[in-house]
């Protein structure tokens, strides 16, 4: 049996790497498709309140109007957003493009700063309608 250096580790692990922006856009992606399952409950709740009558209605419109309600949505729009974002960047590199790595820190980089320009640019565009 072959002896082991202890010297090293046997296979790469989170203390050998240096996280990199590809590397951090990947573990948000996961964590807002996570995120996006709780929030599209919550989305589904208040439709089942607004079949449910005019009572049920206004109590989770309540809920969703307070501050706490307003950053779970706020927060669910940055997700939805981001998501959608890390989506169109594993099309841009499904067909062979920005696929060195310059340019996909540089694609990592614009996906998490579109994401948040539309999510705020959804909530500017929602208090002037309303």
């Amino acid at each position: 049996m072959a002896e082991v250096s202890k010297s090293r580790p046997i296979s790469p692990h989170l203390t050998i790497y240096r996280f990199k922006p590809t590397m951090w856009m990947s573990i948000v992606h996961r964590i807002t498709g996570g995120a996006l399952y709780f929030g599209t409950i919550l989305m589904a709740w208040w439709l089942v309140a607004t079949a449910s009558g005019e009572e049920s209605f206004n109590t989770m419109n309540a809920v969703y109007g307070s501050i706490v309600g307003q950053i779970v949505l706020f927060g669910y729009t940055w997700a939805l957003l981001h998501h959608m974002m890390g989506g169109i960047r594993h099309l841009v590199w499904d067909t062979i493009h920005a696929i060195e790595k310059e340019q996909s820190t540089r694609l990592a980089q614009a996906t998490l700063v579109a994401s948040v320009c539309l999510t705020l640019l959804v909530w500017i565009i929602g208090y002037i309608v309303r």
